[in-house]
């Protein structure tokens, strides 16, 4: 008897359906075609056990299993439910009507209960697209599964309750996931804000600059000055997510399996900081069987590179077209996998080996080139593509030793908010482009006008600095922030001079 049930699969971040066929003929054997992998075929044992261990019968003939379609590689042990489903069918153990409204996900362990799987929420969505009435899948999934509305989601914890459930014998109702309140949930006081920063008022400018308009910033300062502790708070003045971002990052680290338990949204920005040992692939992405990288992980948050040159000079250089394009092309024989990668990197570095290039008051032991050598190590490609790059000084004996009332977080925050929903409106009828740091260069030449006296300052900078076209472009867009941060219509000279400040490394006399 030929009996078919569905599962599905995810490449990069969208889902493809399965179709499981199972066939029972004559004869003693197990077949399983489709292009697996080895997790896939070993379900065979764990399905025998699973079924013995739950009363149900194992079938003493020729078990025939195809995955349509066949030239997609299947991984994973997602399909051992609806492979179990499909031999229980064809050997007449369970009800065949209600089979092909469901998508069947899950792992099984011997004694027949149901452990959690990668990717759901790509799966849930395809799942909708294709007119699935619902899904049936671990408990543990079950939240993240239900974000999607209009297809009813089970999530079990037994293959019995599966069982019991297709055959009509139970009434478990779908789970049901409230948006609305997983945001207000989730929106909780950070454990950091700005207002226990001492001092460091410029730095603070910068980061409002940045986080106003989505710049990259890279903080240059010797050790203890509060590069990583001005780096982490970052996010507690980012903009809340939206719920079109909220769902494009649960998908990412959905796929990645970086979801706990029981949790369904991710609605909170994320902060990665990956060590300086990570290799290319893991910070990009890829793999074997492609995986999205730590940059794909921190989409729509921060990628905090902590001592910058102590990373390899090859996991660096991977980073230059994903910041240019906002996107990981990764590509293999067979096929391409597109991750998102719409980041803020945020990097932070010693000025010199020993740490005090430039301190007001500790003198630098490194010898002659030392220190050019040292800031060698980050390429001028990947330099140009970092938009704000700010000197951090060490912090003061009075600012740290006197309480001195600093701005908080909500304050900067409430500001980078209406500065985004300046730049919101603005590029309401542009696609893809949802602040200043995103726009390309034909948006330069219509949202960054600029009059004689601007243009004759810049003309100056770039003499002066040897700045590329690209910095020219950047010391544009962050001039805009800063015009949009004070709600000014056009961007004047005092504009255009604050964001040439924020290019530390592009002076020549900064190494020495």
């Amino acid at each position: 008897m030929l009996v078919k049930t569905y599962g599905s699969a995810v490449f990069g971040i969208d889902a493809t359906t399965i179709t499981i066929e199972v066939n029972i003929a004559n004869g003693v054997n197990f077949i399983l075609v489709g292009l697996p992998d080895n997790a896939v075929r070993e379900s065979h044992q764990r399905i025998k056990a699973a079924l013995k261990n739950n009363d149900f019968s194992y079938p003493g003939k020729e078990i025939t299993v195809n995955m349509a379609p066949a030239d997609i590689r299947k991984e994973g042990s997602t399909f051992d439910l609806a492979i179990a489903m499909g031999i229980l069918a064809a050997s007449g153990q369970i009800h065949l009507e209600r089979l092909e409204e469901y998508i069947l996900l899950g792992e099984l362990s011997l004694d027949g209960g149901l452990q959690p799987i990668k990717g759901v929420l790509p799966i849930a969505m395809q799942a909708k697209q294709e007119g699935f009435k619902g899904i049936i899948l671990p408990e543990l999934n079950a939240e993240e599964a239900a974000i999607v509305e209009g297809i009813d989601v089970y999530g079990l914890k037994t293959m019995q309750e599966v069982v019991q459930l297709l055959n009509g014998e139970s009434e478990i109702a779908p789970t049901r996931f409230n948006i609305q309140a997983e945001f207000e949930r989730q929106l909780i006081h950070a454990d950091v804000d700005f207002k226990d920063v001492k001092g460091q008022t410029t730095i603070k400018r910068a980061f409002e600059i940045a986080a106003a308009g989505g710049h990259n910033v890279i903080l240059i300062g010797p050790p203890g000055a509060g590069k990583s502790m001005l780096a982490k708070r970052l996010p507690t003045i980012l903009p809340p997510m939206s719920l079109e971002e909220s769902l494009e990052t649960t998908k990412i680290h959905s796929v990645a399996g970086k979801i706990g338990k029981r949790v369904g949204l991710i609605t909170q920005r994320p902060f990665r900081k990956p060590h300086h040992t990570i290799s290319d692939v893991a910070l990009v992405g890829g793999g074997t069987y492609p995986q999205p990288g730590e940059i794909s992980l921190a989409h729509n948050g921060v990628l905090f590179l902590d001592e910058l040159p102590e990373y390899k000079r090859q996991v660096l250089e991977v980073m230059r077209q994903p910041l240019e394009d906002r996107t990981v092309t990764i590509s293999r024989a067979r096929f391409t996998v597109d991750y998102p990668a719409g980041i803020m990197l945020i990097a932070a570095m010693n000025p010199c080996p020993c740490g005090y290039h430039n301190h007001p008051e500790k003198e630098c032991v490194c010898g002659p080139g030392v220190v050019q050598k040292y800031l060698n190590r980050i390429s001028g490609p990947l330099l140009d593509r970092i938009d704000l790059h700010v000197e951090v000084t060490p912090v003061s004996f009075d600012d740290l030793a006197y309480d001195i009332p600093s701005e908080g977080s909500s304050e900067i925050r409430h500001r980078v908010m209406q500065t985004r929903l300046l730049q919101l409106n603005r590029f309401k009828e542009h696609t893809g482009i949802h602040c200043n740091a995103q726009m390309e260069r034909v948006d330069l030449e219509r949202f960054c006008v600029i009059d004689d006296t601007c243009r004759q300052l810049l003309k100056h900078a770039m003499d002066r600095l040897g700045l590329s076209a690209r910095a020219y472009d950047r010391i544009l867009k962050v001039a805009r922030t800063i015009a949009d941060l004070e709600q000014a219509a056009t961007i004047q000279t005092v504009h255009i001079s604050e964001a040439i400040q924020l290019r530390s490394l592009d002076r020549e006399t900064w190494a020495g």
